[in-house]
């Protein structure tokens, strides 16, 4: 079993490994990658708004920092903090020593840094190397550390967080559909970044989620600052009109009440494969008093009107799904988008990738073979522009940029 003990192992072994490219003069200059720092917010985005108050049956027995809740007890917040910490280490200092390795590898080959390999050919050349791997080994120990830290609190504490949920579940300004019997596509059961349960297997799927992404973010997401940043950066229709939003694949919700947030007047839908997922949505929603409706249903089978919404989006939802699904979800879109609405789903950039050198195709690979990322590599060879004309929108990929370093995929649907 991984306790913290292990991690400050892992951590104690890792740092003698990043401290041999320090030794010399010549090993600092070395050429490596950047430290990863691949989110950015914008500067100007607007207060937390006041929340509904003490909404009779919800908790929050340490109060709130925004529009983040804390966690119940200060060891689990500690816990959580110090996990972040390492995590942070593990981004940045071990990446850079990792990416200096991979270099030095490389170098020995008479191979280029700059070349573009392809993924086999990287995975051989590194999966092997001890300061490659205590990079992985002391990320992916975080991951299931933070995972475990909240799926233990949460089924601790089962009748307390279940109770919690039920007290609202019928409770506005907005609304909440659960539908137990839905039939769930096959790419439903991988529990993406390894998350127990994934997003359908687990009651706390949803509490699980807000923190542990949380902590993936490393504090830049805290305040819900990238959906904050993402929904203020989303373009609308030209005509300017934006009475119905919908949120495809929203998770927990932080995309579609930042969309609320943006436009307080417009009807705003939030829908998610999830029940666990949109439940925790709503609480968080009519604890915050936003008006946004939560559904459990599918982003490919949305049972709206057709024409019917303004803007569509999602949040990094598409790399998660199968291509089928991704074909479905597209032309489903379509159909739910009213002429001149638009579609623009967030994920990650497909017309400018990051360049595939050795160590980035092996760090593609770990995050899809040990983080459960299923779909990414498909999804970065799908052709989505392709399927987003093919549907019948009118694709611009110049701009505007909703998310900084994130893909532009900003569809109109013919007037």
């Amino acid at each position: 079993m991984i306790n913290r003990r292990s991690v400050m192992g892992l951590f104690a072994g890792a740092a003698s490994l990043v401290a041999a490219p320090f030794a010399s003069r010549a090993a600092q200059q070395r050429t490596a990658p950047p430290a990863m720092g691949f989110f950015e917010t914008r500067d100007d985005l607007p207060p937390p708004p006041k929340t509904a108050g003490n909404v009779p049956g919800t908790l929050a027995p340490r109060g709130r920092n925004g529009r983040m809740e804390r966690l119940p007890e200060i060891d689990l917040e500690s816990r959580m903090d110090f996990l972040m910490s390492v995590r942070t280490f593990a981004n940045q200092t071990l990446s850079q020593a990792a990416g200096r390795r991979a270099n030095d590898i490389l170098a020995s080959k008479g191979i280029s840094p700059d070349t573009e390999l392809p993924m086999q050919e990287a995975i051989a050349l590194l999966q092997d190397d001890p300061v490659v791997s205590a990079r992985t080994r002391t990320w992916m120990s975080v991951q299931q550390l933070s995972w475990n830290n909240m799926k233990a609190e949460c089924e601790n504490n089962a009748d307390t967080y279940l109770s919690e949920m039920e007290a609202v579940d019928n409770r506005g300004p907005g609304t909440l559909e659960l539908n137990p019997d839905l039939e769930m596509p096959d790419y439903t059961r991988h529990e993406i970044h390894i998350q127990p349960g994934g997003y359908v297997g687990n009651d706390f799927a949803g509490h699980m989620y807000d923190y542990g992404t949380n902590g993936f973010y490393t504090g830049r997401n805290d305040q819900d600052a990238l959906h904050m940043t993402a929904a203020f950066g989303l373009p609308i229709p030209e005509d300017g009109k934006v009475k119905r939003i919908l949120d495809l694949g929203t998770g927990v919700g932080q995309l579609a009440m930042a969309l609320k947030e943006r436009f307080p007047d417009a009807e705003v839908w939030g829908i998610d494969v999830g029940g666990p997922m949109v439940r925790y949505g709503h609480l968080r929603a009519v604890e915050r008093g936003l008006d946004v409706n939560f559904a459990q249903r599918l982003a490919e089978d949305t049972r709206f009107p057709d024409n019917h919404f303004d803007l569509v989006t999602s949040y990094i939802m598409l790399h998660e799904v199968s291509p089928q699904g991704t074909k479905d979800i597209v032309n489903e879109a379509f159909r739910i988008t009213r002429p001149g609405g638009i579609f623009y789903p967030i994920d990650f950039n497909l017309k400018n990738p990051f360049p595939r050198t050795a160590y980035g195709q092996y760090r593609r690979w770990w995050d899809h073979r040990w983080n459960n990322e299923v779909w990414t590599i498909k999804y970065r060879t799908n052709g989505l522009q392709d399927l987003v004309r093919a549907a019948g929108f009118d694709l611009n990929e110049e701009g505007p940029v909703a998310l900084p370093r994130f893909g532009v995929m900003n569809a109109t649907k013919p007037a």
